[in-house]
């Protein structure tokens, strides 16, 4: 089933931009986010944020096969 993923448009202190699902505890505020779309998995969601931030990371707590760093 897909799933809506939005990246972080503020990076994290070590510079990952976290990508996320709406439910995250973490999910940052409208004007801190991109939507990516609608994926199947979180590695398809954090090839196209890294069209926008190079340095794309899952976040830890919604995207966890996908966190890397």
């Amino acid at each position: 089933m897909k799933q809506k993923y939005y990246v972080n448009d503020n990076a994290q202190p070590n510079g990952d931009h976290e990508v996320h699902v709406p439910t995250c505890h973490k999910f940052p505020e409208i004007y801190n986010r991109t939507y990516l779309g609608e994926f199947e998995t979180c590695q398809e969601a954090i090839r196209e944020a890294k069209n926008r931030h190079p340095k794309a990371n899952g976040c830890i707590h919604c995207c966890t096969p996908c966190h890397t760093s």
